[in-house]
């Protein structure tokens, strides 16, 4: 009867963006990701 705020904004975002827009969003996240963890580490690694 009552959804969850949660529930409502996973079915909203379900409507308006279309797969591979989100696996594209999802592959960004990563690069991302690894590219600034892996500075920060090579950055430790110079430092030392």
């Amino acid at each position: 009867m009552f959804d969850s705020l949660a529930d409502r904004m996973r079915e909203d975002e379900h409507q308006e963006v279309s797969t591979t827009e989100r696996y594209v969003r999802w592959a960004a996240v990563i690069v991302i990701s690894v590219v600034l963890f892996g500075g920060l580490y090579m950055g430790v690694r110079l430092l030392e």
